[in-house]
């Protein structure tokens, strides 16, 4: 059976969550393998809504096994703060399974995040100042914590003095902050390891075994692609692989197992924190985005920035990411526009640019190239297949398509799970 990838075609808040809890009955295991708690996603299960934050979307489906990766960083403290919420309203999390080699984000990495953001003043990433990149940096430096060393007590207390060498007298000499002392982190981390105990588990063999036995496994990512530390606007980006081959090295299953990759858009974008966005909208039409769209972060309350569908981008995604299907959320966001722009192309200092500038310099001074299609005023919420929709929707949903790069397979008309047109089978 499949190994199939969700991701972000845009700057994340795509609708990601609703696309895996759509297809969390019909799927085995929901693998979450990148990012921590700096992205989340909104469910709507009737009249209940929940955020997610660190937990995979399938924690929601009851018949799932859902897989933190080895490619994420966890704060525990998080964690147990995410499942005892979801307990609390009689969600079962008991199958919840996470990798012995998934990154730890100690207290010094959301520490390190917060003051290196401020230091850097008009330069800022626009970071969630939860240890996110610092603790990914770890990773990289070898310094990092998994959660594996949790289980033995003499070696966390040697990678986090090896961690706090460097990192106290950053905090102490350049910063001006206190030191942090090893006990404190030590005695923090040690304090989850029995109820972490049970969960852990060599989630690249357990996964491989349930391709073997012929289950579906879907893989889950935060961010998307445009946020990739590799092919994402760096360097606002985060600091993981939020695209196809993220999911392969996040969670330890083999490229040549997957069969399908999803990629999310919304009918318009957003974007949160800093960096270029060429379809940006500074005027009532982004407000209004903005109202429809409940355009405010799951996880940090931001606002998010709004404008208008960019192909260029979604071109890009599908290439970077082999995306075989595209799920178009936030239809029913764009009611009552007379006129739809769509950016078909950038002007980029007076050359036409049909593609992603190659440079961040060309990207920055992109001006979107528009074309308009008639908008709708009917309620589409309500709408259950394509012919459902009005004409003038149905038309911008079909002009997208050929723009794109790949088949709009799922359209969402509303935040409910049962708020989506089918046109083709995503499995």
């Amino acid at each position: 059976m499949p190994a199939v990838v969700i991701v972000g075609a845009q700057w994340g808040d795509e609708g990601k969550g609703k696309a895996t809890d759509i297809l969390g009955s019909r799927v085995d295991y929901v693998v979450k393998f990148n990012g921590g708690n700096n992205a989340g996603h909104t469910v709507v299960i009737g009249d209940q809504k929940y955020a997610l934050h660190l937990l995979p979307s399938g924690i929601l489906s009851p018949g799932c096994v859902p897989v933190i990766g080895n490619g994420v960083v966890v704060d525990l403290n998080v964690l147990f703060q995410e499942i005892d919420g979801l307990n609390e309203r009689g969600i079962d999390t008991s199958k919840l399974v996470i990798s012995a080699n998934a990154h730890v984000i100690a207290d010094y990495n959301r520490t390190m995040d917060k003051v290196a953001e401020r230091f850097l003043g008009s330069r800022k990433i626009g970071t969630t100042g939860r240890g996110i990149g610092p603790t990914y940096a770890d990773k990289m430096n070898r310094l990092g914590i998994r959660i594996q060393d949790l289980f033995d007590e003499k070696i966390l207390r040697q990678k986090v003095e090896g961690a706090l060498d460097l990192k106290n007298q950053i905090l102490t000499k350049i910063y001006n902050r206190r030191a942090v002392e090893v006990d404190e982190i030590v005695d923090e981390l040690l304090s989850y390891v029995d109820r972490l105990r049970p969960m852990v588990a060599d989630t690249p063999l357990l996964l491989h075994d349930a391709l073997k036995a012929d289950k579906t496994v879907l893989l889950e990512a935060g961010q998307a692609t445009l946020l990739d530390v590799d092919h994402g606007t760096y360097p606002f980006v985060t600091s993981s692989s939020a695209t196809t081959g993220g999911a392969c090295t996040g969670s330890g299953i083999a490229p040549t197992e997957i069969t399908r990759v999803i990629g999310i858009v919304k009918a318009y974008a957003t974007r949160v924190g800093e960096g270029p966005f060429p379809t940006e909208l500074f005027d009532d039409d982004g407000e209004q985005l903005r109202k429809n769209g409940a355009e405010f972060g799951t996880t940090t309350g931001r606002p998010r920035r709004c404008g208008w569908y960019d192909a260029p981008i979604a071109r890009y995604a599908a290439r970077i990411n082999g995306v075989t299907d595209f799920v178009l959320t936030k239809l029913d966001v764009l009611t009552g526009w007379e006129q739809i722009p769509v950016c078909v192309a950038y002007d980029v200092d007076g050359e036409r640019v049909d593609e992603m500038p190659m440079t961040q310099t060309g990207f920055h001074h992109a001006k979107p190239i528009y074309e308009y299609f008639p908008g709708w005023s009917e309620d589409i919420s309500g709408a259950r297949t394509f012919e459902d929709l009005p004409k003038t929707a149905q038309e911008y949903v079909l002009a997208l398509e050929a723009i794109s790069g790949a088949r709009i397979s799922t359209i969402g008309v509303g935040p409910d799970r049962e708020q989506s047109i089918e046109r083709f089978d995503l499995l």
